[in-house]
């Protein structure tokens, strides 16, 4: 496969300081490599750069650098829909309001192709909060509603060309979800899949329908991938960790799953923070989770020793 990397360092979206080494750090832990080594042709490139931010005005007082995350919202769109033309690209986060321009971009590819386009969110959290419901403030917490077409973001961030049909999002792994997530998820008709939910059933059969859905439509899937849908125990190097998060073979078997199923055509990889990582720890495991959802198998997995 054809694969693009593209760097997205932004953190004005999160609570701490740290994830604009994120990207650096996914490719220190041997991204390229890694997917090299499976036999794809990959092209890094580079970083994206946005314009300056431009003065905006809300009247939810709580929000946090509006107008950086807009002026990355608009760049990181343009980016990634060209980034998306012939390839499948991988994008570096960053925090997770990475995925409002990661996803409004491969939205506007996918509309070009006549294909619908499915996302899945691997996350604690929804990020389901519009510009007026979120309390914190920070935008890492808007992205899947301002993709999805929810209103309050008309005037604010850039506009959006296609939107994400809600009905198309599968979430995976919740764990933290605020009032006002709960009652915009179940109006949109978000399929919501907590770990309640994997701890009765089983995460393959969750995913397994979801991806027959995607299948039965001849869809394009997006996969969104933040460090906190892992526990932390294994996965320490995020600013928002969750306890009773996914397991090293639940995360493994999701991106099993995923490569055998030909699917995804673009991915991000949100919420790395090296700052407080251990070891690199974290980078390698995300970088080998990657892996498994490029091709890698059980049998083809490296020993490694510390």
């Amino acid at each position: 496969m054809r694969c693009r990397i593209l760097g997205a360092p932004e953190q004005d979206g999160a609570g701490r300081l740290g994830c604009e080494m994120g990207p650096s750090a996914l490719r220190t832990a041997g991204l390229v490599s890694a997917l090299t080594e499976l036999g794809h042709q990959v092209e890094d490139l580079g970083t994206v750069q946005p314009a300056a931010a431009q003065p905006i005005v809300h009247r939810n007082a709580a929000l946090k650098k509006l107008p950086e995350i807009v002026a990355w919202t608009a760049a990181i769109a343009e980016a990634a829909y060209q980034a998306s033309k012939d390839a499948m690209p991988i994008f570096l986060g960053g925090d997770h309001a990475i995925s409002a321009g990661t996803l409004s971009g491969v939205a506007r590819r996918a509309a070009e192709t006549s294909q619908p386009l499915f996302v899945l969110w691997l996350d604690a959290h929804p990020d389901f909060h519009t510009l007026d419901t979120t309390t914190s403030g920070n935008l890492h917490g808007v992205p899947l509603a301002y993709a999805s077409g929810l209103p309050g973001f008309d005037g604010f961030f850039p506009n959006l060309p296609v939107r994400v049909e809600p009905k198309r999002i599968c979430t995976l792994g919740l764990r933290s979800v605020d009032a006002a997530e709960r009652q915009a998820l179940n109006e949109a008709g978000v399929t919501v899949h907590d770990m309640r939910a994997i701890d009765e059933h089983g995460i393959a059969p969750l995913l397994r329908a979801f991806l027959a859905r995607v299948a039965q439509e001849n869809g394009l899937l997006h996969v969104s991938l933040d460090v906190d849908f892992l526990d932390p125990s294994i996965a320490p190097a995020v600013g928002t960790t969750v306890p009773g998060g996914a397991t090293l073979r639940e995360a493994h078997l999701v991106m099993e799953m995923l490569s055998d199923s030909g699917l995804v055509t673009s991915l991000d990889l949100v919420e790395l923070n090296p700052f407080l990582d251990e070891r690199g720890r974290t980078a390698t495991l995300m970088v080998d989770l990657t892996a498994s959802l490029m091709g890698r198998r059980i049998m083809d997995r490296p020993t490694r020793s510390f």
